[in-house]
């Protein structure tokens, strides 16, 4: 089964007068439980399909289905609580609050669901444990390495139990170092929890760690 079909899309920004295309006809298909790595020059339109999948943009023509949601056809509101459910996004740059211990900033995307607070703070600490970091739900940002940050973020992206992880440059802030151990974290995450992952990266150590590599090149898709 397909986790996510991008089919025969096309993203045209407009500049003023001019049209600026970004995608150009591409046609993606990512199985449930892959785990693909995409690779391109900047400008290549790796984010903006990103954003598309995760369903941030909408496409100019064409489909994005993720699961059986045609996603591209949905009305804002439902767009949002249908993104809260199915969607992890995870960040070059953390997003983290400096004003919010590490569980307290796990807990944001539960706050878009109806759930009691004791059942909120269970699954925060649930997802810390799983990246590592069931010691530190109470330090902030600023008590945390750069890795250790990147892991609250990908247990925020995790926490509401999504289908697919979107993770856009995760390691591109980091030392080599806690990169791998992210790296190995969303291996894991792929492998034992079935999560389909889609990562955007420009280093090709980190594209080795997924069961497949693509290429964008001026919005056109190789593998």
């Amino acid at each position: 089964m397909a986790a996510v079909q991008v089919r025969d899309v096309r993203k045209t920004y407009q500049r003023d007068q001019q049209a600026i295309p970004v995608l150009d006809g591409l046609t993606l298909t990512v199985a449930d439980g892959d785990f693909a790595a995409l690779m391109g020059p900047s400008g290549s339109g790796k984010t903006t399909l990103l954003n598309l999948i995760g369903g941030i943009d909408r496409p100019t023509s064409g489909s994005v289905v993720v699961g059986d949601q045609d996603i591209a056809k949905l009305k804002p509101k439902p767009l949002a609580k249908w993104r809260s459910r199915n969607i992890g996004f995870i960040f070059q740059l953390y997003n983290l609050i400096p004003v919010l211990s590490a569980q307290e900033n796990v807990e944001l995307p539960l706050l878009l669901v109806k759930m009691k607070p004791k059942e909120r703070k269970d699954r925060a600490r649930f997802a810390l444990d799983l990246v590592g970091l069931g010691d530190r739900v109470k330090h902030y940002p600023r008590q945390l390495s750069g890795g250790q940050e990147q892991r609250v973020a990908i247990a925020r992206a995790v926490v509401s139990d999504p289908s697919v992880l979107l993770a856009d440059e995760p390691t591109g802030d980091l030392d080599r170092k806690s990169a791998d151990e992210i790296l190995e974290l969303l291996g894991r995450l792929n492998k034992e929890f079935k999560k389909t992952i889609v990562m955007v990266t420009h280093d090709p150590h980190a594209a080795e760690r997924a069961n497949r590599v693509l290429h964008l090149e001026k919005g056109v898709l190789s593998s």
